[in-house]
This record gives structure tokens, C-alpha cells and sequence, in this order.
């Protein structure tokens, strides 16, 4: 006696006249590719909508203004002070050469916004590194009221600190040099990179230190060669913004710089008299500014969204 059997492939799912096969691998009630699967899907997609919104009209308010600006550089003075705005002009890097030629030479004052800004940064991550491990591994009562203390310094106004800061300055003969300036820019960035870099240190584990002590070394080098690589793009991201305060930093400038130290806010701040504004020449050095803070930013985008996000260690 034979017995008939069926394959398992050959079983096929029967469908009602006029129905549509169903495909291999498809839900049954399942919406054709394409159609919303819900109204909390199709929310979601107005709410991406709306956030791409919002970030290409941040991204036009933030842009326009620079590009402006950089145009106007390249302008003669008819074209910058005409009453209808030119957008079609013969480029002509007249500012540029104004700055750089005759009593307007901007070299001295860029050589000393870099030496200020530079070397304060340097000095905040340095001593900022230190002090915020320091604070990350110490355990005390009310270590948390120590590290806003410590940041509620940078919070306080300028003015606050100005008077203070030039009566000490003047009887150690820091006024109107570079060295005065690097610590009145370290008052304020040196607060803000211990906090800083203090989250970096609290996210790495602390066994990663424990395990180098086990291995032989000492507290100094296992902070050299475990913690400061795991923490570099905390480093990073906290020289980019040190750098940007005391590159952009008029007010301590216009207090303690003078003729041997005055820096790039303190040369545009010249090109607005009495008599009147060479726009064409103000525009020329806004771009100076802008445009090494903004490369600098673009150099180290990589570690500076990694730095903002805490990011730098997830595990062990």
C-alpha cells in the first residue's frame, strides 16, 4: 500500500478571489512600502521634518551674516558704503593690503593675540588637566560644592574683576605686556578647564589606573600613559574653547594691553572713530578673526563633538 505525501514546499496558502498573493516574508495587514505604518510613525516624520527646519534656518542666521561680511572685504569703498546692497562688484583685496601697509600694519597685533591666547590655552589644559583629576579621583565631603565653586568663578562678570585684577597687575608691572595678559585670560579659562576636564576624568574607570599601580607604575604614570590618551579629545575640545575666549576677548584687552601688547579686537576696535568707519577695512579684519577660530574648529571637529558629548569612554 502507497501512501502520497506532500512536500512541505509544495504547500501553498490559499488566497480569496481577488486578493493579491501574499509574499514571502510579508505581515499579513501589513502597509505597502512607502505608506506610513501609523500615526506615531507619521508624527515622527513631522517631527524630523520640523528639526531639519529649524536646523537649516540656525544654519542660515549663523551663515549669512559670515558670508556677508567676508564679501565686503573683498569690496572697494563705493560698493561697501553704497545705499543699495551690492552683491556684483569687482573683487579687490585693497583692506587687506590698507591693514597690512602703512600706520594700519596689523602683523604686530596678530603676533600678539596669538602669543596671549595661545599660550593662556596651553596653560589652562595644562593646570586645568591636573586640578580636574585631581577633583575627578579625590573622594571628600562636598566635592560637588568645590567643583561649582569652581566654575561659579568663571560665571562672574568681567567688571567684577577688572578693578581687582588692574590694581594688582600694575604694582607687579604686568600692565601693557604679554605675560599680564595670559593670566588675566588664565582667571577666566583655567575654572572652566578643571570643571571640564574634571567630567572627562570621572568617565574613565577607575580600574584602568588600578590595574598600571598593579603593574608597577606610579600614580604619575599612570596618569601620563592610561588616563591623558583615553581623555584626548577632552583635551582637545578644551584648548579649541579656551582659544576662542581669549582670541575673541576685548574686555580684558582694552584694560591691560597697551601699544606693546594690543591684540586683534583692539585693532578693529581703532577702525571705529569720530570721523567716521572704514567698513571696508573692518570687515577685512573680522575675517582675520573669524577665520582661524573657525578653521581651528574644523581641524578638530572630530575630537570637539566627542569632547561636547562626554563621550570619550563608554566602558570598560
Amino acid at each position: 500500500m502507497s501512501t502520497s505525501m506532500t512536500p512541505p514546499s509544495s504547500t501553498r496558502q490559499q488566497t480569496a478571489p481577488g486578493q493579491a498573493p501574499q509574499r514571502e516574508g510579508q505581515v499579513i495587514g501589513a502597509a505597502p512600502p512607502g505608506v506610513p505604518q501609523s500615526a506615531l510613525e507619521e508624527s515622527s516624520r513631522r517631527s524630523r521634518w520640523g528639526v531639519a527646519l529649524l536646523l537649516a534656518l540656525a544654519l542660515i542666521w549663523t551663515l549669512v551674516p559670515l558670508l556677508w561680511m567676508l564679501l565686503s572685504s573683498f569690496k572697494g569703498r563705493a560698493d561697501v558704503t553704497a545705499a543699495t546692497p551690492q552683491v556684483l562688484f569687482t573683487p579687490t583685496v585693497e583692506n587687506y593690503v590698507n591693514l597690512f601697509t602703512g600706520p594700519n600694519n596689523l602683523g604686530p597685533y596678530i603676533w600678539h593675540s596669538v602669543l596671549a591666547a595661545g599660550i593662556s590655552a596651553v596653560l589652562a589644559v595644562c593646570l586645568g588637566a591636573l586640578a580636574g583629576y585631581g577633583l575627578a579621583r579625590t573622594s571628600m565631603h562636598g566635592k560637588k560644592h568645590l567643583a561649582f565653586w569652581i566654575i561659579s568663578t568663571r560665571m562672574a562678570p568681567i567688571a567684577a574683576v577688572v578693578v581687582p585684577l588692574f590694581l594688582i597687575f600694575r604694582g607687579l608691572g604686568l600692565i601693557d605686556t604679554i605675560p599680564g595678559l595670559v593670566l588675566a585670560y588664565l582667571t577666566f579659562n583655567l575654572p572652566f578647564a578643571i570643571w571640564l576636564m574634571s567630567a572627562f576624568f570621572a568617565e574613565v574607570p577607575p580600574s584602568l589606573e588600578e590595574s598600571a599601580l598593579v603593574a608597577g607604575c606610579t600614580r604619575w604614570q599612570a596618569f601620563w600613559t592610561v588616563i591623558l590618551p583615553l581623555t584626548k579629545s577632552g583635551l582637545v575640545t578644551t584648548f579649541v574653547l579656551c582659544l576662542v575666549f581669549a582670541w575673541n576677548d576685548y574686555a580684558f584687552a582694552v584694560v591691560f594691553s597697551g601699544p606693546n601688547s594690543q591684540t586683534l579686537p583692539i585693532a578693529a576696535s581703532q577702525l571705529v572713530t569720530q570721523t567716521g568707519i572704514d567698513w571696508g577695512q573692518l570687515t577685512a579684519i573680522g575675517t582675520i578673526v573669524v577665520v582661524p577660530m573657525m578653521l581651528a574648529g574644523l581641524a578638530v571637529r572630530r575630537w570637539l563633538v566627542t569632547g561636547l558629548t562626554l563621550g570619550a569612554v563608554t566602558g570598560e
